[in-house]
């Protein structure tokens, strides 16, 4: 059975004529015929009586036509749907972000999509760069926006602008009146970090590494699961932290934190998508939205 043989089937039941049902569906009456004796003969049913030169529903006939009429109905739904998604009249997108995008990177980036297609629905999640990278590849996520190292062969990355690290302390910490410290320096401090797994960590690590110190040797006094935890207490005195400029910018400004001029390296943003996962026409809309406002913010800086 076929759409075609049930709303053939509708449109005689309706008009109770081969030819004007033919007419309507832009068929010829044979097409109308052959169509129409297919399903009965599939089916091993009559439909119609022929009754002189009327046509006359069957007990089957009658009984099949309200199904047919939910199935084309069901049909039309379906279509519907599907032109709304290649339409961006509807849809949905499940983001994992690494805690820094989601917090002071994405959010006025996703207003900007949302304003565009408010049918699309976003769902973010939240955790570190390795979480992050595990929705995605798992099936969890359809994009992550992630800051740490990607090595996962089954991600493919796009870049997407970046922040800058920066070392701070409270401001009454001894530190807070050099100014700025001597990398040696750095594994005399206690410090108040990430979690492992966080890009925060893996960048900071990093950078000690390329200063000659074992990420090891540090006194490290706090290891706490967000950005915001460590800026507290990092505030509060506990010790020093490496923290992107966004999520330092509001304690630098208020005075609470202090900069140390010890210079750590830019770090990237990466969007990451599963490589064998064909994009959906919202993943395309959200990933060109990104790169235009890339491209714009870019301009005001060079101009």
């Amino acid at each position: 059975m076929t759409l075609d043989q049930v709303r053939i089937f509708v449109a005689i039941a309706e008009t109770m004529h081969v030819t004007r049902a033919a007419r309507g569906l832009g068929l010829t009456q044979s097409a109308a015929s052959a169509a129409l004796a297919a399903l009965e003969m599939r089916h091993g049913l009559a439909l119609f009586d022929r009754v002189g030169r009327h046509l006359e529903l069957t007990p089957a006939g009658r009984a099949f036509l309200p199904e047919a009429r939910a199935l084309l109905a069901t049909a039309a739904r379906a279509k519907a749907l599907l032109e709304d998604l290649s339409g961006l009249r509807c849809g949905h997108l499940t983001l994992f972000a690494s805690q820094t995008l989601a917090g002071y990177w994405l959010p006025a980036r996703l207003h900007q999509f949302h304003q565009a297609y408010p049918g699309i629905a976003l769902t973010l999640l939240i955790g570190n760069t390795a979480q992050a990278c595990a929705a995605v590849r798992d099936g969890m996520a359809d994009l992550g926006f992630v800051e740490g190292r990607i090595t996962d062969p089954a991600l493919t990355i796009r870049p997407l602008g970046g922040d800058q690290l920066v070392l701070v302390v409270g401001a009454g910490h001894p530190a807070a009146w050099a100014g700025s410290l001597a990398p040696a320096a750095l594994a005399e401090l206690d410090w108040v970090l990430r979690e492992p797994g966080s890009g925060t960590r893996q960048r900071f690590e990093a950078a000690l590494s390329g200063f000659g110190i074992d990420p090891a040797r540090l006194r490290v006094a706090l290891q706490l699961p967000s950005n915001e935890a460590v800026r507290g207490a990092v505030e509060a005195g506990a010790g020093a932290s490496v923290l992107s400029d966004l999520v330092a910018a509001s304690g630098l400004r208020a005075g609470t934190l202090v900069a140390l001029d010890l210079p750590f390296p830019t770090r990237a943003f990466t969007l990451i998508r599963h490589h064998q996962r064909v994009p959906s026409r919202a993943e395309t809309a959200l990933t060109a939205l990104l790169d235009a406002a890339l491209s714009s913010e870019k301009s005001e800086e060079s101009s």
